[in-house]
């Protein structure tokens, strides 16, 4: 008979959001059971539950750490540049960040979560976008971008990088290495 499974775990939350990720890799972001991530992460299959209700809530904390991974890169793209400038290299830190990330990105975008279910993922994703908006309001107040709706600016911006992310890691582009994709992506922003 096999040794049973520990319950306890010195880092069990962590180790759950670690196999998620590698599960999200293998089968996509709807694709394992909790159970699978209890198996990946060495407990035994009841363990998650102190955690996570179901995977969904499992999903939602990668799409969570994935959020707030996103606005720390986005809102360093170029602190000491001009307000343009940091608009376009957060385009590229979103880009850059959906090529290094593709598991998070997955759990961020292709895993309908429910934003009042799941309260700090929307939390975290509001923040995210806000970094965005701040970029642009930036330019504009510099007038490096016309005046008018900034949140329809940043939905336009979000759209092109998103688009250049979401194709880039289903193999769309011709281009194969992240520095291709992003050579094309600085080249693709630079009108922004």
């Amino acid at each position: 008979m096999p040794p049973a499974k520990p319950y306890h775990h010195g880092d069990l939350k962590h180790a759950l959001l670690r196999a998620a990720v590698e599960l999200i890799a293998e089968t996509g972001p709807r694709g394992f059971t909790l159970r699978e991530a209890a198996r990946r992460a060495g407990v035994s299959h009841n363990a998650p539950y102190r955690h996570f209700r179901h995977r969904d809530s499992l999903l939602a904390a990668v799409a969570t750490d994935g959020f707030d991974r996103l606005r720390r890169a986005m809102a360093r793209g170029g602190r000491k540049a001009g307000p343009r400038d940091r608009l376009r290299r957060g385009g590229l830190a979103y880009v850059d960040f959906a090529l290094r990330w593709p598991q998070h990105f997955a759990a961020m975008f292709d895993a309908p979560w429910n934003g009042a279910e799941y309260p700090a993922c929307a939390a975290a994703a509001q923040r995210c976008f806000q970094t965005l908006l701040f970029l642009v309001r930036d330019c504009q107040a510099a007038k490096q971008m016309p005046a008018g709706d900034p949140e329809r600016m940043a939905y336009h911006a979000w759209s092109l990088v998103h688009g250049v992310a979401k194709l880039a890691n289903a193999g769309q582009f011709p281009w194969r290495s992240r520095a291709e994709v992003l050579r094309f992506c600085a080249f693709s922003i630079g009108g922004m």
